[in-house]
């Protein structure tokens, strides 16, 4: 018997289609890449593709490159009184909205609200004012210091980082004297240093996973730390208001001395604090993570090179050798206690021993990650 036209019977082979007929899709099924539409993407994508780009930091750098050669041609003086103005504003909204985004903050309005600040001191021209604008410029400066550094896994490495540090800071101190502050410099050093400490740490409380993260290997390396801090400055207290005269004119004498000859005398807190913390906290930091409290304490070094043109009573040569020389003097002293660091606490065959082979043994498992200079911590 025939076959009704349009039936097959059950189990033949289906028909395949003609020429004129289009397969059939699943429902399911994605078209392919040629048959798809033009991607469509939200300003919420477009501005994430442009902030994981360059393009903002050539940016960044380009701005900041800019305003320091505005204020060198301010501090000379050449060129129009605007200069030191504009670059001060500049150099703090770049340097807010870089804190910022290296913290995990909100770049875009920290950095428009240090611009509009920045203006509105510049216009109203208040000396209190200004100076405020200078504090705050110092400050945000040597925390950026500390907070661009990144982990350093030889020596080498952490002295390279050191100077990014204070080279960040050098910058603050151009832009904190661009605002012209009256200042008391004693008053105006320590509230520099005080609000720098406090915010490195309340910082390095969230990159360090809290008080918990710290380890009785951290709580051994901050209360050292605090208490070097403290003896710094309280000796320097007690000898500049009760010093014996014998003492103080032999110190005085030893300072002038470095000064007539070498041309500078290295700032203390930088040298025997500030640097050596800085160093030992990078190369601790591609270790463990307790290296951020180390590092923190490298605020004593960015401040006092963030704060140190603000005195008119030095110098500007004398300020940058001063400067120079305590980070020499203080990276000869972090190279001390990173070699010492090694010796005890190095752990595995490698423990207590020398060479370059337990070295390179060392670093090779120094392999703690952590994001680029340029992206954020958190």
């Amino acid at each position: 018997m025939s076959q009704p036209a349009g039936r097959r019977r059950a189990g033949a082979p289906p028909t395949p289609p003609t020429g004129t007929e289009l397969p059939v899709l699943e429902p399911d099924a994605d078209p392919e890449p040629s048959e798809r539409g033009p991607e469509r993407r939200t300003p919420t994508d477009r501005l994430v593709a442009f902030g994981e780009t360059r393009v903002p930091l050539v940016g960044w750098l380009v701005i900041v490159v800019a305003s320091v050669a505005a204020l060198v041609c301010a501090m000379v003086p050449v060129g129009p009184d605007w200069l030191g103005d504009a670059g001060s504003v500049a150099v703090v909204s770049a340097f807010s909205w870089a804190l910022a985004a290296r913290t995990g903050g909100r770049p875009l309005i920290f950095g428009t609200v240090a611009l509009l600040l920045g203006v509105g001191v510049v216009v109203s021209d208040e000396t209190s004012l200004r100076t405020g604008a200078a504090v705050m410029t110092a400050v945000v400066a040597a925390v950026l210091g500390v907070m661009a550094t990144v982990p350093a896994v030889t020596f080498w490495r952490a002295a390279r980082e050191c100077v990014v540090a204070l080279l960040i800071a050098g910058v603050g101190a151009l832009a904190t004297l661009g605002f012209e502050p009256t200042v008391t410099v004693t008053r105006f050093e320590y509230t520099t240093f005080g609000l720098a400490l406090a915010a490195a740490f309340a910082v390095v409380y969230r990159l360090g996973a809290g008080l918990h993260g710290l380890g009785r290997r951290g709580v051994v390396i901050v209360v050292i730390g605090g208490l070097l801090l403290a003896g710094t400055l309280l000796y320097a207290e007690l000898l500049r208001r009760y010093g014996t005269p014998e003492l103080v004119t032999s110190l005085l004498d030893g300072v002038g001395w470095s000064r007539e000859h070498l041309g500078a005398f290295p700032r203390p807190i930088e040298s025997v604090l500030g640097v050596p913390a800085l160093a030992y906290g990078c190369h601790m930091r591609a270790r463990r993570r307790q290296g951020w409290w180390v590092c923190a304490f490298g605020a004593a070094a960015t401040s006092a090179v963030a704060n140190s043109l603000a005195n008119p009573a030095i110098a500007r040569s004398e300020s940058v050798l001063s400067v120079v020389y305590g980070l020499g003097v203080g990276l000869v002293i972090g190279f001390v206690i990173i070699r010492l660091d090694l010796f005890f606490t190095s752990s595995g065959p490698t423990k207590g021993s020398r060479g370059r082979r337990s070295r390179d043994d060392e670093q090779a498992a120094a392999i703690r990650p952590e994001p680029a200079r340029w992206k954020a911590l958190l």
